[in-house]
């Protein structure tokens, strides 16, 4: 019997870890060459599928596929495309549906985030309705760590330590300054409708580092007043501050304070920077000389400071993700449980896509201080353990060594499809 083969696709904005979960996958396809066939990789991700340009990986080394676990970014590449609804466009799902017939693909794998598990649910659906047999499974990722059910998502870990170091890092660069010199420091960090990655920043902070901050969420509504007046009572009682801000920070009428107008691929606002504007306001209204910065993809790109932690993870869900197939499971995601805060301990669980696509975790009232410019306990004992350890990839003259794939796609079979 010919074995059925995978179809490998990754989605929405990468992470320095979203490569692991592939290494996770191809390696342990690969491990079971007798019950799976053939691996291939979209080439920009869904789209890929659509324009049957599937890369062969099969063709990449078992070095290369070992190097992922420390390559950021989308190694096959992403994309930013939203499959619309069954009813809406169901030529594209059959379009999908022709193409893993013509190429015999019974497994498809889906890297992404909340948009991406309910294209994985819609694909599910659209097999059943069209009698073939197609095996589902969503694989998570998301720096916003925004994704239900599971404890955290892969990607998040890595971009929580990022930002808690540089803030740390920041803060001993403004407090060596601010008595002749810069006084305020804000960082943006990303987090469109959740403040996961902004209340990282609050890790910077502990009982051996004294450092003034402000952190600003998006669940908390901007009050400019208040925010004035607590960043004036740091500086005059530290001499400084540093404020985190997130994108996604609304005002009063809801509006984003980055608001730049238009939407991206997935119909979201098209955010520009808040950052700018809070320092504006500093500026104008209390005076003090700053600097700000947009950490950007910076903070997501940055794999020569993962979380050792996110690393194993990510490699983790990947993993899961074949072994949860070849048990017979379908439409599902692997989810991260976490069984123990200290020490801490995790295991792999899965959810149902139905119930994660499309659902935004926020952070809960519990994890925010009272104030609203600051984390709990609660907060940080969830947190810490997600940006804990190191697993710094190689490096080469001074630089780290990452791999490029080849990248060979197969030949098509089918008539163009335009998209």
């Amino acid at each position: 019997m010919t074995l059925k083969n995978a179809f490998y696709a990754q989605s929405g904005g990468v992470t320095s870890v979203i490569n692991a979960s592939a290494c996770g996958l191809i390696q342990t396809a690969r491990l079971n060459s007798d019950k799976i066939g053939m691996v291939y990789a979209g080439l920009n991700g869904i789209i890929g599928a659509l324009k049957e340009e599937l890369i062969d990986t099969s063709l990449e080394s078992d070095a290369d596929i070992a190097a992922l676990r420390f390559t950021p970014a989308g190694a096959f590449g992403s994309c930013r495309y939203k499959l619309k609804s069954l009813d809406t466009n169901r030529a594209e799902y059959e379009r999908l549906i022709n193409v893993f017939k013509a190429h015999n693909i019974g497994y498809f794998f889906y890297n992404g985030g909340g948009d991406s598990q309910d294209t994985a649910h819609k694909v599910s659906q659209i097999g059943e309705q069209m009698g073939y047999p197609l095996t589902c499974i969503g694989i998570p990722k998301t720096v916003d760590n925004d994704l239900p059910v599971t404890d955290n998502c892969a990607g998040f870990g890595s971009v929580a330590k990022y930002v808690a170091v540089s803030m740390r890092e920041a803060s001993f660069d403004v407090a060596s300054m601010c008595a002749t010199s810069t006084k305020v420091f804000v960082m943006e960090v990303m987090g469109r409708h959740a403040g996961w990655i902004a209340a990282a920043g609050a890790l910077a902070a502990d009982e051996n580092h004294n450092i003034p901050l402000v952190i600003l969420f998006p669940e908390v509504q901007f009050n400019e007043t208040k925010f004035l007046a607590a960043v004036d009572e740091k500086v005059k009682q530290y001499g400084y501050c540093c404020v985190v801000v997130s994108e996604g920070v609304k005002n009063s009428d809801g509006q984003f304070l980055a608001e730049a107008g238009g939407k991206d691929a997935f119909g979201h606002a098209q955010l520009g920077g808040a950052a700018p504007v809070i320092a504006n306001l500093i500026k104008e209204n209390l005076g003090y000389k700053y600097h700000w910065a947009v950490a950007d993809y910076l903070q997501r790109a940055a794999r020569h400071i993962a979380s050792k932690t996110d690393v194993e993870q990510a490699y983790a869900v990947g993993k899961a993700a074949i072994e949860f197939a070849l048990a017979g499971k379908n439409a599902v995601m692997p989810t991260i449980v976490r069984t123990s805060d200290a020490p801490y301990h995790w295991e792999i669980g899965s959810v149902d896509l139905k119930d994660v696509a499309n659902v935004e975790k926020m952070m809960p009232p519990e994890f925010i201080s009272a104030d609203g410019f600051g984390i709990t306990p609660a907060c940080r004992t969830y947190l810490q353990p997600l940006i804990e350890g190191e697993d710094y990839p190689p490096y080469k003259n001074g630089l780290p060594d990452y791999v490029v794939l080849k990248k060979c796609l197969v030949a098509k079979k089918l008539p163009e499809f335009a998209i």
